[in-house]
């Protein structure tokens, strides 16, 4: 498996620290309002590759942390009437109600910079002691960002460059103006904890230097998140953990390129600003995640109405496929596969070893999911009207398609649906109807069945239905 390490600008042959084992970090969200879609694509990314590498066998450790302490916070909360604490608990419970929407799984690990209060002060008093930090009169404690020797080696800046952009305010206690803060004295009003430098809160950079090497090590495998976290927040964690830890951060950094809304960067002021809860009331969750899959991670992608529509179009042909599948495995003919359904079968290791090619490729999602609908199109046909489908073979043939769709966490939206008694008693109605050649019956029921939102269809293998 070959990643492109953002550290390197190459592809790398993936090789774990420890042999089938995997730790991976992704920085979480700051939690003071709903998530918004271009969130959504490094958290739907990140969780689809977090599903490959366990579907080859590796055992994910998978950290994402809640910033739970920050000025957007506080501001949040002074607005709502809220403590921050309060603010933080409820967006983090909106968090997961989004996530578990977009088909998300829970991170082994979610930790919060509240609750690692004790190992962000241990990191920035390690980071004193050694010189790479430094506390002012105010109580604020700063990164002697020029220490570093390797600064600016993520973003490939060179340090001249990113000090003729660096904001120069003639009231900082800062050496330097690229110096950032680790710690921030507290404010009145403002939440703090108690420090060897007064009473205050974490900067936004050390939480989550903190959190790595408190659940994953002084190094981990996999580092991920939106490309524009780079810099400074990726640049700021690297310097503060290899200061502290001497040892390497991360051996692969991974970043998921820009989401544009209609061809324009995201901006509230430009009016293109949609939580995922608006996108998803507009157009469900499934679709959303669908189309966050439909180009490679590194590309910027551009998020529109008709997008959707037509991520919400393909969903549509492999949930029919899936309802085909099922319905013909319980009711197709009895005995061995057809010949045109063991033809597709014995493709299914071609199919696999396409579909790990484009996922060993960078995490081509794109290429996978085309593997997928190639796998369904043969599948359709096999079972196809002019064919005579069997239990067996539709079993496997759907057991094949969604070996692929658990790993890209697909077909999760609609559950297998079940008729209730009512409904099942008029079909067999209907059914019997037929038998006696009594049409005007058996199309009434079919019509009192449509009112109901069930929609019959009459095969060869007997009545399919489905919910409208």
């Amino acid at each position: 498996m070959e990643i492109f390490n953002s550290m390197t600008r190459r592809k790398e042959e993936f090789v774990p620290i420890e042999p089938g084992k995997l730790k991976m970090y992704a920085c979480g969200p700051t939690v003071y309002n709903l998530i918004h879609v271009g969130n959504a694509r490094p958290i739907i990314l990140f969780d689809v590759f977090r599903r490959y590498m366990e579907y080859r066998g590796y055992e994910v450790t998978f950290v994402q942390n809640f910033t739970d302490v920050d000025d957007k916070i506080i501001k949040r909360a002074n607005e709502e009437g809220l403590t921050s604490q309060q603010v933080a608990e409820k967006y983090i419970e909106e968090y997961f109600t989004d996530a578990k929407g977009l088909g998300v799984r829970p991170a082994t690990i979610h930790p919060k910079a509240t609750e690692t209060m004790d190992e962000i002060i241990d990191l920035v008093q390690t980071l004193v002691e050694k010189g790479y930090a430094y506390p002012v009169p105010s109580g604020d404690v700063y990164y002697r960002t020029l220490k570093f020797k390797g600064y600016g080696k993520l973003s490939h800046q060179p340090i001249e460059d990113l000090l003729s952009g660096a904001r120069i305010d003639v009231n900082d206690e800062k050496e330097n103006p690229l110096d950032f803060a680790l710690w921030k004295a507290a404010k009145p009003g403002e939440p703090y904890w108690e420090s060897p430098w007064g009473k205050g809160r974490p900067g936004w950079h050390i939480e989550c230097s903190a959190m790595n090497r408190k659940y994953l090590g002084k190094t981990i495998d996999i580092h991920c998140g939106g490309e524009d976290l780079q810099f400074p927040h990726h640049e700021n964690e690297i310097a503060q953990s290899e200061a502290a830890n001497d040892a390497p951060f991360a051996h692969y950094w991974m970043h998921n390129g820009f989401l544009n809304i209609d061809n324009k960067k995201m901006s509230k002021s430009l009016g293109n600003f949609f939580t995922v809860r608006d996108a998803a009331a507009a157009y469900g969750y499934e679709p959303i995640r669908f189309f966050m899959l439909s180009a490679h991670y590194r590309t910027p992608l551009n998020y529109s109405a008709e997008s959707l529509q037509q991520a919400q179009a393909a969903l549509d042909r492999l949930y029919t496929a899936r309802e085909n599948l099922t319905f013909l495995a319980q009711n197709g003919a009895d005995g061995e596969p057809t010949e045109a359904e063991q033809a597709v079968l014995n493709q299914a290791d071609d199919f696999r070893q396409r579909f790990d090619a484009a996922m060993d490729d960078d995490f081509n999602t794109a290429d996978a999911v085309s593997v997928l609908f190639e796998v369904v199109r043969a599948a359709n046909k096999a079972v196809g009207p002019d064919q005579k489908p069997t239990k067996a073979g539709a079993e496997a043939l759907l057991k094949l398609v969604l070996e692929f769709t658990d790993v890209l966490g697909l077909l999760y939206g609609k559950e297998e649906e079940s008729l209730d008694d009512k409904v099942e008693a008029l079909i067999a109605q209907r059914q019997e109807a037929r038998k006696n050649k009594n049409w005007a019956e058996a199309d009434r029921i079919r019509d009192e069945l449509k009112a109901m939102g069930i929609t019959l269809m009459d095969t060869k293998q007997g009545v399919q239905w489905k919910k409208d």
